[in-house]
């Protein structure tokens, strides 16, 4: 006892005291200084052209995007405590302020929650994955393009959050059964990366693959009375899906091309773990039935029942079976994701009744351009920049009412304003914070931030020209015409 004292001396913080306290409570002096802040700014008179209401959800709106990207309390805390105050502020009537959490595009959320864990509690998705993987993986390319390939079709209709949760202890297996070494194979960054940008790139393609499409949607909705059907969504989507899984795979070989001859052992290995699965079960057959039939409500009917209504009727489904229970449900489901959306929804809904988003996109963008290509443009590079620092779902609630003033204001259509928003702000490439995609392939240990940020900023790039291009040639042939 006595040489393990001696090994870790006990260290005497000999500054004085106020000091100390002062280090120990940076978080609550920054705090303090926000609160204090924002009483001064909220107390001032507003700016010309602004009702005071509309100021004063501004400045609600300043201090909730501030809280997002400083992290210094929970997202999901955040959004509530911004919801709270519109009543609490006069901005908008309490009844009004939480009927807006009631939104279709929450409940869509919830669905597809559950859906996604359904797929993943009953092995459904891990039991694909490796079907896949063994069928198509012969070789070291063919199994990093079906890795690729894979978290893009499961993105199509799962969370991709859930999607690279679920690949990755699958790729972890591959690369230790070939004895890949973390930070020198390449053909370890490849199959991580590939995980990620895989991800990413399939979630953008349906309202299935991550919640920010429902979230934008519903604010639509809610603001302007209209829809964006299912279908349609993934239409104008694929458009640019497409043509990146061909540039982003082809990007990932040259960037991390495969330096082993084969890939015989990480087959084994896969083959040997779908083995001991053993046959479909009744829950994963049951699972695979409904999710196929709910995409194809979607597809067809979403827009004479709502997207909503087919999601909780598939997951009644599954609950009628007993394939989930809710214990397990409780588990999977992010209810403060959940909640953030809700009260977004809220947020954003004041920033358009109270005219300060029509305000803000008067003194903004405007001053710059007139021409609506132009401001869309510039609109989709500042969420695609704006996603790698913050969560997607909070540049959609910063960008959204901004964006739909602007397209009144000139006379574009809302639902390409929409779209210019939402799509670029799902592809984000660079940094961890970006998506949980990223972080998740990041916590691999395989890969450096180098890694990630060179060949991100390059496919960040292309994949906005993509999106332009989309909607200056294609997208008016299906009726989205800026």
């Amino acid at each position: 006892m006595d040489q393990i004292a001696l090994d870790k001396p006990l260290k005497i913080d000999t500054r004085p005291i106020w000091m100390i306290v002062m280090d120990r409570t940076v978080r609550y002096q920054v705090l303090a200084g926000l609160v204090l802040l924002t009483l001064i700014v909220y107390n001032l008179s507003p700016p010309d052209g602004l009702s005071a209401t509309g100021y004063h959800a501004m400045v609600l709106f300043g201090v909730t995007i501030i809280l997002w990207v400083s992290g210094l309390l929970p997202i999901a805390v955040t959004a509530m405590l911004s919801m709270v105050m519109l009543p609490l502020a006069g901005i908008l009537p309490a009844k009004q302020t939480y009927a807006l959490f009631g939104n279709e595009a929450v409940f869509f959320i919830l669905g597809a929650f559950i859906l996604g864990a359904a797929m993943t509690g009953t092995g459904l998705s891990a039991r694909l994955a490796r079907a896949m993987l063994v069928r198509f993986g012969s070789t070291p390319r063919r199994l990093a393009l079906t890795v690729f390939l894979l978290a893009a079709g499961l993105s199509f209709c799962m969370s991709e959050h859930a999607v690279a949760a679920m690949l990755f202890p699958v790729v972890v297996e591959i690369s230790a059964s070939l004895g890949l070494k973390a930070g020198k194979s390449s053909y370890a960054k490849l199959l991580f990366m590939s995980i990620a940008w895989g991800c990413i790139i399939g979630g953008i393609a349906t309202f299935l693959g991550g919640a920010r499409a429902p979230l934008a949607v519903g604010i639509l909705q809610e603001a302007t009375g209209i829809y964006i059907p299912f279908f349609d969504w993934t239409m104008a989507a694929i458009m640019i899906v497409l043509p990146l899984l061909f540039i982003g795979f082809g990007l990932l070989l040259f960037f991390f091309p495969p330096d082993l001859d084969g890939v015989e052992e990480g087959i084994r290995v896969l083959n040997r773990k779908r083995l001991e699965v053993g046959k479909i079960s009744y829950d994963e057959m049951i699972t695979a039935l409904v999710m196929l039939s709910t995409i194809a409500g979607w597809a067809f009917f979403g827009r004479q029942l709502g997207l909503a209504a087919i999601a909780i009727m598939g997951t009644a489904v599954l609950f009628t079976f007993r394939v989930v229970s809710w214990q397990k449900i409780e588990e999977y489901v992010n209810w403060g994701i959940i909640l953030m959306y809700g009260c977004s929804i809220a947020l954003a809904s004041a920033m358009e009744k109270t005219g300060a988003a029509l305000w803000l996109a008067s003194k903004g963008l405007t001053t710059f351009t007139l021409s609506p290509f132009m401001i869309i443009a510039v609109i989709s590079l500042v969420a695609i920049l704006l996603t790698e620092c913050i969560s997607n779902a909070a540049v959609i609630a910063i960008l959204m009412p901004i964006g739909l003033s602007l397209a009144r204001g000139l006379g574009i259509d809302p639902r390409v304003m929409t779209l210019a928003i939402t799509l670029p702000a799902g592809l984000a490439y660079c940094l961890p914070m970006g998506t949980p995609a990223t972080a998740i392939a990041f916590g691999s240990g395989y890969l450096k931030s180098r890694d990630m940020i060179v060949p991100g900023m390059m496919v960040m790039g292309i994949s906005w020209l993509l999106f332009l291009g989309s909607a200056w040639l294609i997208w008016p042939l299906l009726g989205f015409k800026i």
